[in-house]
């Protein structure tokens, strides 16, 4: 199973990954249970690790029920498989991430500051040494114009204008304020890692950076039905390179991380206050480094519904549903390797995103050559659940 990692010195604890009101909210994730053999769908309660799988088999199919709240509410005679400390310390099994055949799908450049960096990286050409003197003659520029700015506005056309005139306009700004996002792919389906596993960085990658995000969950039909957290690993050199390098940038063994679980919309957790939470990123290195950071969805361009209906229409469908991370204004440039050099993770940085509703989702940083090998894919789960006698209920 791709992406399982434990270490005494690395075990989680379920009070520091869950939400500070979990006694409230509807959490369902994924989970690799040694009793049954296999990945589940759980819902997490009181602590414990409920198994979801005489409901629906997979996540996919869970998260497409009518009413899936209700559901649970009303939902009795489930199994009830340890604690979530059990699963976290690999005693009865892995915390996975809390999707398996959606789509995972992400928007690029959608805050100032990191569409700010992303113009950097470019001029830059991947080079850290460069970027400190473009940013210092950029940021008084880029900055003051885009910060509040509304994607496709008319106020976007105009400082799009001004920005040609000034010889600074950059394909990051034409999907940063334009009237088109940029939607790309972040990783295969069933390819994400969860809250505890290793994350991985390109062994060729010498620039990189966490990317802290929130992560939407849509359903087949485009209805958004939770959230969750994610990590989207990226190589600043390599993309700075060359925006085709995307792929190679952004799509590598264990360069995704969701979790710690997907936390459902209800009463009591809406889109609105989905678009107020502040998303906090701390990277601890074992060479003493720390490194903090913020990002406040309100200063977002694009609204996460609009991102959401620019990912699925008309034109495009997602049979199975899909995740969608929104975009981070987080971009490091807090020097580590010398002056002027900027940020980059070492191996064995640890790396936290949180909120408040969401949790915490915790990995650790290897390079994607070490990492264990992605093995367990589609084609391993249908034949898993034909197995354990669940392809009815995939």
């Amino acid at each position: 199973m791709g992406g399982l990692f434990l270490n005494s010195q690395r075990v989680l604890r379920a009070e520091s990954i869950l939400p500070d009101d979990a006694a409230d909210a509807f959490l369902v994730g994924r989970v690799w249970s040694k009793v049954n053999a296999g990945p589940c769908p759980v819902m997490i309660s009181g602590g414990r690790v409920v198994d979801l799988t005489s409901l629906a088999a997979t996540m996919s199919a869970l998260l497409e029920m009518e009413n899936l709240v209700d559901v649970l509410r009303a939902a009795s005679g489930l199994t009830d498989l340890g604690t979530l400390d059990s699963f976290l310390s690999g005693e009865k099994g892995t915390v996975l991430a809390p999707v398996d055949l959606q789509a995972v799908k992400a928007a690029g450049v959608t805050f100032a500051d990191s569409m700010l960096e992303r113009v950097i990286e470019e001029q830059a050409k991947g080079d850290p040494l460069r970027a400190q003197a473009i940013r210092a003659k950029l940021a008084p520029v880029l900055g003051d114009s885009l910060r509040g700015l509304v994607a496709g506005s008319e106020q976007g056309s105009k400082v799009k204008s001004l920005l040609e005139d000034m010889d600074v306009w950059s394909q990051y700004l034409e999907v940063g304020i334009g009237p088109d996002a940029e939607i790309f792919t972040k990783a295969q389906p069933m390819s994400s890692v969860g809250c505890g596993a290793l994350v991985g960085i390109h062994p060729i990658s010498q620039w990189n950076n966490p990317e802290p995000e929130v992560v939407l969950v849509l359903r087949s039909d485009g209805l958004i039905v939770g959230a969750s957290l994610g990590n989207d690993v990226n190589l600043r050199d390599v993309e700075g390179r060359s925006a085709l390098l995307l792929g190679k940038a952004k799509d590598n063994n264990a360069s995704c991380s969701i979790g710690p679980f997907i936390r459902l919309f209800d009463d009591s957790f809406t889109m609105d206050d989905l678009s107020r939470v502040r998303v906090k990123l701390v990277v601890h290195g074992e060479d003493g480094f720390e490194m903090t950071g913020e990002s406040p969805m309100e200063a977002i361009s694009r609204s996460p519904e609009n991102l959401a209906s620019q990912l699925r229409n008309r034109n495009h469908q997602y049979p199975d549903g899909a995740v969608l991370f929104l975009g981070t204004m987080f971009a490091p440039v807090k020097d580590r390797r010398g002056t002027g050099q900027g940020f980059t993770h070492e191996i064995g940085d640890r790396v936290e995103i949180s909120t408040a509703r969401l949790g915490r989702l915790v990995n650790w940083v290897e390079r994607s050559d070490v990492c264990p090998e992605w093995t367990f894919g589609v084609g391993a789960l249908i034949r898993n659940l034909a197995d354990r006698g669940l392809l009815d209920k995939a």
